[in-house]
């Protein structure tokens, strides 16, 4: 996996606007992520985006081979102790996904999000949003899940 980085500044103002910007009450949101002692807030899925989300022993590899097809994949996330990771896809992704081993996350599903521009004591960003509203295109996710699939089977038969 490449060694992405978080925005800072401005970058994660922005990102934390536009994460913000799917709460039923963006104020409580800002506020909740400022007083929370864990530094998360619950937001509705289905909105501005849909989670698809993976167990770890296939979303990383699927990351990595994400990061090698495109400059900048969405949002992902990772939860604590490392045992799923997250893709932010379009909003109706979930509606229309029949991967097995997935979870999804979309309309009438809150997911739990840490701020873009903090450090966290569990779940964390792998790739945070960049306020722009940069999504993983689903086709390209399960291309990338196929390929890291196939690299995990040759890696167990070595």
């Amino acid at each position: 996996m490449t060694g992405w980085t978080g925005p800072g500044g401005s970058g994660a103002r922005a990102a934390a606007e536009w994460l913000a910007s799917a709460a039923p009450d963006p104020d409580a949101c800002r506020w909740e992520w400022e007083r929370s002692p864990l530094g998360v807030a619950l937001l509705p899925a289905g909105r501005r985006w849909d989670v698809l989300i993976l167990p770890a022993e296939l979303g990383y590899p699927t990351l990595d081979v994400l990061t090698r097809c495109i400059d900048r994949p969405g949002p992902v996330l990772a939860d604590f102790g490392d045992e799923r990771t997250g893709f932010f896809v379009p909003p109706g992704t979930v509606s229309r996904w029949l991967g097995t081993g997935v979870r999804g996350v979309g309309s009438g599903t809150w997911i739990v999000v840490p701020h873009p521009g903090r450090a966290t004591g569990g779940i964390r960003w792998l790739v945070p949003p960049d306020g722009s509203g940069t999504l993983t295109d689903p086709a390209l996710l399960e291309l990338a899940m196929h390929e890291a699939a196939a690299w995990l089977a040759r890696e167990g038969e070595e």
